[in-house]
């Protein structure tokens, strides 16, 4: 049953929205937020696009879960804008809309709440997790290593008995000759994902499922949730702790990590902070969680190498950089020295400018004001968030106009965690905790009509070289 929440609880909530709303206003009053028309219809396959190393600019796929409008500052899944879904809606029901397409009803919602409740309760994978050296792991390696636990415990895909099924049902890299087959290839895969369901092995328990029906989706976002906060238990010296009924995702993760129920206010938060990167766009671990899916590898695979890709600080970690710089400028008085100063020296200053935003980044505009308001009540977190709005405005004043960098995602998010005691080496466990969701929908949507990935590489090297004998050959090479 829900603990009641005071006028005082109701009022902070109602802050949050309205805060929210008069972000949305501002990135409104700033542009039209018309989307790019070359990015958002149909694709009549093959297209021709211009690709940079990288792959950047290469079109991949079509979708209908995730629009990134870098030029003018907006985010929009399913075609709900994040500042809606952030005011209005809670990470449960963001995720229900990634995965199945549809805001859910009433009934529908509060049933699938109640399935990620029950799918965070994982003791045989933390009892699992429990024997290893988790506390001299680094916490994104964990992480990943209990996404593979949470395989071995919940399907039966890891049976010795499903080699046999698999070894005639393809050979290797098939599904990617109908596209080099030219002029335009095939229409459709030679090979399509949903034609493969495992049959149950006889020796499997009841209880376990193949990985790729969509409770193994529900099993990875409540499961990576409890995996996440028990890393951080367990790094504290302190035992897992199991889910409460009356919290939702977010909540249910501040309890486990800090053994504290957190008050409504955090647990809003933290449940926005969630919505905000549950998607976006192609980036470099939803693509990786892609082409691993694309292989016909599973859903559990398939998160464990975005999880992977994520931990690359090319990718994921840049909050921790902020919170590290803000620590170090020490003062808002300092602010402007420190900036002269990173100028001068050509230094990167972390939190600002995306690959893709060349407006204000949506998140950062709802992270700002909330992580504003938990500082009002933490003198610890105050000087820092006044810190960070006196680089931010020196940042912009001097970049914004010239070179359109703003503020991103990580920004402010680190004091939003910061102010809610979480360690900083556990900051992108909780993007990966959010994430699931995105990973998920994407992998579903792109295996309904799935190729495997297989670009091409332009070949540099020499052509024509002579075998060498190994006693032949001069010691230099």
């Amino acid at each position: 049953m829900k603990q009641e929440r005071s006028a005082q609880d109701n009022r902070e909530l109602e802050r949050v929205r309205q805060l929210i709303l008069e972000a949305k206003e501002n990135a409104y009053r700033e542009t039209d937020m018309e989307p790019e028309p070359e990015l958002t219809h149909s694709v009549d396959w093959p297209v021709t696009c211009t690709v940079g190393p990288g792959l950047e600019g290469a079109i991949a796929a079509e979708t209908k879960i995730g629009y990134v409008n870098g030029t003018k500052g907006s985010l929009i899944y399913r075609g709900y804008d994040i500042f809606d879904l952030c005011a209005q809606s809670s990470f449960e029901e963001t995720s229900y809309l990634l995965l199945h397409g549809y805001l859910p009803n009433e009934s529908e919602l509060e049933k699938f709440t109640n399935v990620l409740r029950r799918k965070m309760f994982i003791p045989r994978t933390q009892r699992l997790l429990l024997s290893f050296p988790i506390e001299e792991m680094v916490p994104m390696s964990a992480l990943r290593l209990g996404t593979n636990l949470m395989r071995q415990k919940q399907t039966f895909r890891d049976k010795d008995t499903l080699l046999e099924e698999t070894k005639d049902s393809i050979a290797s890299d098939e599904d990617s000759i109908a596209m080099e087959t030219r002029p335009t290839g095939e229409k459709a895969s030679v090979y399509e994902f949903i034609k493969h369901i495992y049959d149950r092995p006889e020796t499997a328990s009841p209880d376990l499922i193949s990985s790729e029906e969509i409770e193994s989706c529900y099993n990875l976002l409540g499961g990576v949730t409890s995996v996440a906060a028990s890393i951080g238990r367990i790094r504290d010296g302190h035992l897992p702790l199991e889910p409460l009924p009356d919290l939702s995702l977010a909540g249910n993760y501040l309890y486990m990590l800090t053994g504290r129920r957190p008050t409504p206010l955090e647990e809003r938060i933290m449940d926005i902070s969630l919505i905000l990167h549950a998607d976006h766009g192609m980036n470099a671990s939803t693509f990786a969680a892609m082409v691993v899916a694309s292989t016909l590898s599973d859903i559990y695979f398939a998160v464990g190498s975005g999880i992977a890709a994520l931990s690359g600080p090319l990718h994921g970690g840049a909050n921790v950089q902020v919170v590290q710089m803000l620590e170090e400028i020490g003062d808002a008085s300092s602010v402007s020295q420190w900036y002269s100063k990173a100028t001068e020296e050509k230094r990167k200053v972390p939190g600002f400018g995306h690959r893709v935003y060349k407006a204000y980044d949506p998140r950062a505009r709802i992270l700002g004001p909330l992580a504003g308001m938990l500082a009002e009540s933490n003198s610890s977190i105050q000087p820092m968030y006044e810190t960070a709005k006196k680089l931010e405005s020196e940042v912009v004043a001097s970049l914004g106009a010239s070179k359109k960098i703003f503020p991103n995602v990580d920004y402010y998010s680190g004091i939003v965690y910061k102010s809610m005691g979480i360690a900083e080496h556990l900051y992108t466990t909780i993007f990966a905790v959010s994430r699931v969701s995105g990973w998920c929908a994407r992998v579903i949507e792109y295996l309904e009509h799935n190729r495997i990935f297989r670009p091409r590489a332009i070949y540099t090297g020499t052509l024509k070289e002579e075998y060498v004998p190994v006693d032949q050959r001069d010691t230099n090479g």
